[in-house]
């Protein structure tokens, strides 16, 4: 089949697309610029001067730069360790990451809920050992909604970096170290740049759909409000729509802005860039 009759086949999905997600998208934000019938800016000025909406927005930005900070942190050595493996080693290790995506996360952040609680398994078992004497205030609070998203999100990153790891030529690490390179150096000069594309894939992932995420905020958060639950507020509990679609618009933004500052870092620190 010639080149020009395989790109045929993409039509379908891109119809797909534009038809379900563009246009619905193009239209929501085109309805933040009009109000009653004149070309406006108003709405983004009134909430970029609001300073109820810029703690949430920060809430929100660093809750998903410290979700993803961990996610790499957790998951970096975790995909090493799993690329390393046999082939059959590897798919069980790959089950079990992936284990936890496959149950809904209503059920998970219900979960937490029964673990951070006052009465909860962390909070009992730490005052049976003596090492509290009174319960830690953590449901209800950013640090519950870091914990949940980074149960939710690990395994993504965790996947990207297996599919890129195990792409890196074993010979390379056993030449620079047969050349007196320490692991470190192996780490720092082979393993880490020929990561990077997945890390970078992993992260924005990550940092998306931590910055995008309602069930984990809303059951986790209580009444510390992110930019996803004081939208779904503005929406449906107030109705209003015009203000809940220049939100949205406004996640929209600073998503693609994060999109290209990660590709352009990908690009800078890429050994093929």
């Amino acid at each position: 089949m010639k080149k020009k009759y395989i790109y045929l086949l993409m039509i379908p999905g891109l119809l797909f697309l534009v038809v379900f997600m563009l246009v619905p998208i193009i239209m929501t934000m085109g309805t933040t610029f009009f109000q009653k019938g004149s070309f406006t800016f108003d709405g983004y000025v009134h909430f970029l001067k609001d300073q109820y909406f810029l703690n949430i927005l920060f809430t929100t930005m660093q809750v998903s730069f410290i979700t993803t900070l961990t996610c790499i942190v957790i998951g970096f050595p975790v995909a090493y360790y799993i690329s390393r493996q046999s082939v059959r080693k590897k798919g069980a290790l790959l089950a079990l990451s992936i284990f936890p995506l496959l149950t809904s996360s209503v059920v998970r952040s219900f979960s937490w809920i029964i673990i951070l609680g006052k009465n909860g398994l962390l909070n009992s078992s730490l005052i049976k050992l003596g090492l509290i004497s009174q319960p830690l205030e953590i449901l209800y609070t950013p640090t519950a909604m870091m914990i949940g998203l980074i149960h939710l999100f690990l395994p993504l990153i965790i996947i990207s970096l297996v599919g890129v790891m195990e792409n890196i030529d074993a010979d390379l690490v056993k030449a620079a170290e047969s050349l007196g390179a320490s692991r470190l150096t192996v780490f720092r000069k082979i393993i880490f740049p020929l990561s990077i594309p997945g890390l970078i894939l992993g992260s924005i992932l990550v940092f998306v759909g931590s910055m995008t995420a309602y069930t984990t905020p809303s059951v986790l958060g209580g009444k510390k409000r992110v930019i996803s639950t004081f939208l779904y507020q503005n929406a449906i509990t107030l109705n209003d729509w015009y203000s809940a679609s220049v939100v949205a618009t406004i996640m929209i933004v600073i998503t693609l802005i994060v999109i290209g500052f990660m590709t352009k870092i990908s690009n800078k620190l890429s050994v093929k860039g």
